[in-house]
């Protein structure tokens, strides 16, 4: 490709991202101030928040983009109204929001580590599966909050829910600065992922990345294992959506990581616009998220793998309309992992057809592919689970 012609595909793709996203910026600012919630027209979503981002001196913002010099805690609770399709946020209008209609935030308090401690036993109660989660390019602070929470919610997933949100300008412009800002906070995230594990309140920890986040919390991990020796056992769990991280880079940072690692779960989906736009600007190397796992080199590089699971959600079509939050919006997806995933589970078992009621029209018993590493394809999403599944 020319470069004019190269520089005509990527001026395409942003101006179609940044059309799809322009929703984003008429949002009002300060929808994070809390707000006092009906308790019988919402539910609550309880979530320790750890952050790399700088504070922002706006009332109800809390923290912006930029890089903060430290590690900053807090206690956020999130109000989720009733009446609401799963895998959908319902943004305030203005603020401050109803919380009838609209996600609200009842309470925001700054943490000390020690009263994190306190937090772990409080959420957990007795040893409980946490969940840590890292957000995406282009994630102000407030998405981060609201995602997550949509999430702990509708996968009604018995979960500690920990948000780890580093520094994302949030606008589609940045990707370089974010991507930056994800490899300045690594060791923060590390840091947040041993605390987790090193918790006699834990009893397991699962890590569910998105996009960016996905190499920072691959990249975390595999520095855990060069300091330590191995990733702590506790951690038994990573789920990757839509990662938009270089597959030779993962396949090193996976060897890197040791023969203890935790079991690897990778959404990815050949019509991500978003990792298309990604592939541009990163040399046109292909993007983990966006592999096509049924064609070479892909099906035997899984064949030799051990301890992964693809899922291609390709042919999903109620997802979000880039096609990179299929993970969080597709409401058959959400299930699962609510269901399945985040408890640790494999997918491609006998119980899968009647597990949360998904039913053989959605994850039925399917069609062997031919594969000894076990891929099936179901209506309408392809499972593929190579060997060594703990």
């Amino acid at each position: 490709m020319s470069s004019v012609a190269c520089f005509l595909s990527r001026a395409v793709l942003l101006l179609g991202l940044t059309l799809s996203l322009a929703a984003c910026a008429s949002r009002p600012q300060g929808v994070l101030a809390p707000v006092k919630a009906n308790a019988a027209a919402a539910q609550k979503v309880d979530l320790l928040v750890a952050t790399t981002r700088a504070p922002a001196p706006e009332p109800g913002v809390y923290f912006n983009g930029e890089r903060g010099p430290d590690l900053s805690l807090s206690n956020i609770v999130v109000s989720i109204p009733d009446q609401r399709p799963v895998g959908s946020i319902q943004w305030p209008s203005r603020v401050p929001g109803d919380p009838a209609r609209d996600f609200v935030t009842t309470k925001v308090t700054p943490m000390q580590p020690d009263q994190a401690k306190a937090w772990f036993k409080r959420t957990a109660g007795k040893p409980k599966r946490v969940l840590i989660f890292v957000h995406g390019f282009n994630t102000q602070f407030a998405d981060s909050v609201f995602r997550f929470a949509q999430i702990v919610h509708d996968t009604d997933a018995n979960v500690a829910p920990i948000l780890f949100s580093w520094p994302s300008r949030g606008s589609v412009f940045d990707y370089n600065y974010d991507r930056e800002s994800a490899n300045y906070s690594r060791s923060e995230l590390a840091s947040v992922i041993l605390a987790a594990a090193n918790s006699p309140a834990v009893s397991d920890v699962t890590i569910m990345a998105h996009s960016m986040g996905g190499w920072l919390a691959v990249e975390s991990l595999r520095q855990i294992a060069l300091q330590q020796g191995r990733v702590p056992a506790k951690v038994s769990n990573l789920i990757l959506a839509s990662p938009d991280l270089d597959i030779d880079v993962f396949r090193k940072q996976v060897l890197e990581m040791g023969p203890k690692r935790p079991h690897i779960t990778l959404f990815v989906s050949q019509n991500d616009r978003a990792l298309r736009l990604s592939r541009l600007l990163s040399g046109r190397m292909t993007r983990l998220g966006a592999v096509d796992i049924t064609r070479e080199p892909y099906l035997s590089q899984m064949e030799s793998a051990t301890n992964i699971t693809v899922l291609d959600l390709t042919a999903l079509q109620n997802g979000d309309r880039l096609n990179h939050s299929k993970f969080a919006t597709s409401p058959e997806v959400v299930q699962l992992m609510g269901d399945r995933l985040i408890q640790g589970q494999s997918v491609t078992d006998s119980t899968l057809g009647s597990a949360g009621g998904l039913g053989a029209t959605t994850l039925g018993a399917g069609q062997v592919l031919g594969s000894a590493a076990g891929a099936v394809l179901t209506a309408p999403i392809l499972i593929f689970e190579s060997a060594g599944r703990k």
